[in-house]
């Protein structure tokens, strides 16, 4: 009974599956993929269009949600070829109209810090990008009213939703990470947008997010600004150091 039970604990010892990625690990190799297309690969930034459109979409469903919390409307939401966006919402003039602002401006930091901070294994990944595949064919059906968006968005869904089910743990907490970290920086890359008192939109000037902040609020809008710059950065921090925090992941299928 001895000898025949030896081979069976030496099985039960030996690795079945190899370990999911270290969220650290992934952490850093999604920094340096981002850092490699985006200042060393020519076209790094055209590979990476795909998810500019999504921090597009992000922003704008940040309006529009802000909007609904408020008891206002979120009419529709257009995403432009050019990677720019227009969430169409209606609330009352004053501070709620400065929150639907702020809401468009906050929404890609507090997704990231989010997503850093929750996905940090195999099976946590393909739950986030299986929620992000369902929002983003939601948001279709309801609201995304313009050609780009409503053909981007749903290639956007079936991409994340295949990573979901057929790519391996590794590859998911790679890509959840990588999104994660480019939402979070989303509102500070585009500073110069975030101290604009105006902004291009399908090539049409309009009223950036944060001058009807300013208006709506008082004082100036780079002081508003620097205010949403350091909150921004304040979310991203946290994200990343949860991320970096969580233990290392124990392996597991799928």
């Amino acid at each position: 009974m001895a000898s025949s039970s030896q081979p069976t604990l030496r099985s039960a010892q030996g690795p079945s599956n190899p370990p999911t990625r270290t969220p650290r690990r992934a952490l850093v190799t999604a920094v340096v993929l981002i850092l490699v297309f985006q200042r060393l690969v020519p076209f790094g930034r055209e590979i990476l269009y795909p998810f500019t459109l999504l921090a597009t979409w992000v922003h704008e469903m940040g309006h529009g949600l802000t909007a609904l919390i408020l008891g206002g409307h979120f009419v529709k939401l257009e995403i432009f070829g050019d990677g720019s966006g227009l969430a169409h919402t209606a609330v009352s003039v004053g501070w709620r109209d400065a929150l639907v602002a702020m809401g468009g401006l906050l929404a890609p930091p507090v997704a990231g810090a989010s997503i850093l901070a929750f996905a940090h294994g195999g099976r946590r990944a393909r739950g986030l990008l299986a929620f992000l595949a369902g929002a983003l064919v939601i948001s279709v059906a309801i609201w995304v009213r313009s050609p780009a968006g409503v053909i981007a968005m749903p290639l956007l869904a079936l991409g994340f939703g295949y990573m979901a089910w057929r790519s391996t743990p590794d590859r998911r907490l790679l890509l959840a990470q990588g999104i994660g970290v480019l939402l979070a920086l989303d509102t500070v890359t585009r500073i110069d947008y975030l101290f604009s008192a105006s902004a291009e939109v399908d090539g049409a000037r309009r009223s950036s997010d944060i001058s009807r902040v300013a208006e709506a609020l008082g004082g100036h809008y780079l002081l508003w600004g620097c205010l949403l710059a350091l909150i921004s950065l304040g979310l991203c921090a946290l994200g990343v150091w949860r991320a970096w925090r969580q233990p290392t992941a124990t392996p597991r299928r799928g």
